[in-house]
């Protein structure tokens, strides 16, 4: 509750945390982020990897957390993601269409080998999503098969529906909260951190161009 007069300053934050939103075309992707986002203020970037991504400022357990959320934006389909996307990312969501089954299928096939190939952040959490819940008489993978790759893949597992916003707003949570139990993932997102580096590195830099002799 102390942190509460931060909330309207984006530039006060204790940790900050890139998280991914990966999958085939037409999943949802998209329409989970503005879901998650559309409660809060939020800023239009203009990546060169051709990807979209949005920032959210919020409140967990008394730290102040800046989400920096990426979103392929369709890029996807032409296959020319590159490593940059992956890289540094602390929470990756991976996403299928539980009423077309290929997307599914998809996510062992493709999405799960670019993400061990390119990720750097070995620790980086994991969830499995599930949309489009709310079109329940056309399903065509069962929780159960989400459930078992989950944990073939140790990931965290939610099922959602973006249309109607049900769980939208807890994959986003237990990802959160995941990322908060991982030392490395605080370290790497932590702000305080993050300047005592640059310092470190800015006073060894003063000190080798400061003097001929030492």
């Amino acid at each position: 509750m102390g942190s509460s007069s931060k909330v309207g300053n984006n530039n006060s934050y204790d940790y900050s945390f890139k998280v991914l939103l990966i999958g085939d075309s037409g999943v949802g992707k998209s329409s989970i982020l503005l879901s998650f986002i559309s409660d809060s203020v939020h800023h239009d970037l203009s990546p060169t990897i051709g990807v979209d991504f949005k920032v959210k400022m919020l409140n967990v357990g008394g730290k102040r957390l800046k989400l920096t959320i990426w979103d392929t934006a369709g890029q996807e389909r032409f296959g020319i993601l590159t490593s940059s996307y992956y890289r540094d990312a602390h929470g990756i969501i991976l996403v299928y269409d539980v009423t077309r089954r290929e997307t599914f299928a998809n996510l062992s096939d493709t999405w799960a080998k670019e993400v061990e190939l390119y990720s750097t952040n070995r620790d980086c959490v994991k969830i499995l999503v599930g949309n489009k819940v709310d079109r329940e008489s056309e399903r065509a993978v069962s929780r159960e098969e989400g459930l078992a790759l989950a944990q073939e893949h140790k990931c965290l597992f939610l099922e959602c529906s973006a249309r109607n916003r049900e769980n939208v707003q807890q994959c986003f949570k237990s990802l959160i909260l995941k990322i908060l139990e991982v030392p490395t993932l605080l370290q790497k997102g932590s702000v305080v951190m993050k300047q005592r580096i640059l310092n470190q590195k800015q006073v060894h830099h003063a000190s080798r161009g400061g003097s001929c002799c030492s």
